[in-house]
């Protein structure tokens, strides 16, 4: 039966494009010379990755890769503005981290948002802006405009999906040390039982409730062996499911195993894993369960082990899976140490509340204001960033007004003064995307354009003039 678990995938997502605005003239009997009356072209719909708490794999997105919005319309006549186009949105299991993947090698670039709470959302992909009718461009020496900007045209890029389990509690440990069959005697998680190793293919999950009533999510994480941080065995597609838990149960076999393994190298083998991974899982609370501990020879591994983990400050518990000897104690324990994490989360985010979805939303969109100038030849200059961009695609390059227009905008945004302070001067080449400017300095005290909106982040640029300005 093919496995339908899934917690690592790559996407191509692209919002919608804009729809162009109108360039219109009012038409009507007995008024010779209307004024303009064209309307704005709609917004592309965006991508959005929603958290949704009924999900618990990527397996919509193993075989389908690619993802696009809906386009807006165009505008028209009379004020007639376009429709926007529908979002398209992506659901995926809470707990899922998405990223901005390099497009030539596939690897992280950086974070778009954790989303770790039901019903949270990111716009990865939005839309493209609708172009303004021309309507918009009417000054007190410009009253009829005869042009309107372009609808932005939408980019793909791809994205990575990887989910990272949601659960109170995890059981980590060497291979066949008992995990699986713990999870089955405390839950109603069926899992695979068998005595080789790596009968746990994929992690497994199941909910424990204690004699007091409490209970937990437990997570039954395929074993770890030496090097698991590094990718041997099946350690670095699954360490990932370890990061989000609460609370370690650490799980030793006290036998030894097939190979004879000592258990307290066994321990501190798979405690160097996890701090080898992720540095802050060594901190992580941890309860050390000793299982088999029913089977004959094994007091002394128990009582080795126990000096170990309670000198490292750690609870101890030792466990029978077979014969379920101790897991009562040890669920009542699990029960209380979460509750008690739980009370200092929720006391943590009451003294520090936030709207984490507006949150990602005001990152993406300081990523798109800001913009890049790097010196490319003596007396030529490369401008980038999203915005900037934007406003070179929506204009249309054969309407003269529309160019001047243009140049306006990139006075008044402050890159002008950006370039001047980069070095730039006056008859120096500036190219965005294929297109290439002359640089004319300040024309701030020239006409005005109406309705300027803030496109650029001035403030958000380095600079430095040699070639290697970056983003900040």
């Amino acid at each position: 039966m093919e496995n339908t678990f899934t917690d690592l995938s790559h996407i191509n997502v692209r919002g919608g494009d804009g729809g162009a605005g109108c360039m219109s003239f009012r038409r009507e009997a007995f008024v010779p010379k209307g004024g303009p009356d064209g309307g704005d072209g709609g917004r592309g719909g965006d991508v959005v990755v929603e958290a949704d708490p009924q999900l618990s794999s990527l397996i919509d997105y193993r075989y389908k890769h690619h993802f696009k919005a809906e386009r807006g319309t165009h505008g028209q006549g009379a004020r007639r503005h376009g429709r926007d186009g529908a979002d398209l949105v992506l659901r995926v299991p809470v707990g899922t981290v998405v990223r901005e993947l390099d497009p030539a090698t596939q690897t992280p670039l950086y974070d778009i948002a954790d989303l770790t709470h039901p019903g949270e959302r990111v716009v990865v992909a939005p839309g493209g802006a609708g172009g303004r009718g021309n309507i918009h461009f009417v000054t007190s020496v410009r009253r009829a405009p005869a042009f309107a900007e372009k609808g932005e045209p939408a980019r793909d890029h791809w994205i990575e999906l990887e989910m990272k389990l949601m659960a109170d509690a995890a059981l980590v440990g060497m291979p066949s040390v008992g995990k699986s069959s713990i999870i089955a005697r405390v839950s109603a998680a069926r899992p695979k039982v068998a005595d080789y190793p790596f009968t746990t293919l994929v992690p497994n999950l199941g909910v424990a409730r204690a004699a007091s009533g409490q209970s937990f999510v437990l997570a039954d994480v395929p074993g770890l062996i030496e090097g698991a941080s590094e990718g041997k065995g099946l350690g670095h597609q699954f360490l990932r499911h370890i990061e989000r838990t609460a609370l370690i149960l650490h799980v030793v076999d006290v036998t030894g195993g097939y190979e004879g393994r000592d258990a307290v190298d066994d321990y501190r083998t798979i405690n160097a894993e996890l701090a080898a991974y992720a540095s802050e899982l060594a901190s992580r609370p941890q309860i050390v369960v000793a299982n088999k501990c029913d089977l004959p020879g094994t007091e002394e591994a128990v009582e080795r082990l126990r000096a170990v983990a309670e000198a490292d400050g750690h609870a101890f518990f030792a466990v029978s899976a077979a014969t379920g000897t101790g897991l009562d104690a040890l669920v009542t324990s699990c029960a209380a140490e979460v509750a008690r994490l739980r009370a200092e989360a929720a006391q943590e985010a009451e003294a520090a509340p936030q709207d984490l979805s507006e949150r990602w939303e005001l990152e993406r969109q300081r990523r798109e204001r800001a913009f890049s100038i790097a010196r490319e030849e003596r007396h030529a200059w490369r401008v980038s960033g999203a915005n900037v961009e934007r406003m070179v695609i929506q204009t249309d390059w054969d309407n003269d007004e529309a160019v001047a227009y243009l140049q306006h905008r990139f006075a008044r945004s402050g890159l002008d003064d950006a370039l001047a302070r980069a070095g730039a001067v006056n008859g120096d080449e500036i190219r965005i995307l294929e297109l290439a400017f002359t640089f004319e300095g300040d024309r701030r005290d020239e006409p005005a354009p109406a309705a300027d909106e803030k496109d650029l982040a001035p403030e958000d640029v380095v600079e430095d003039g040699t070639g290697d300005g970056e983003r900040s």
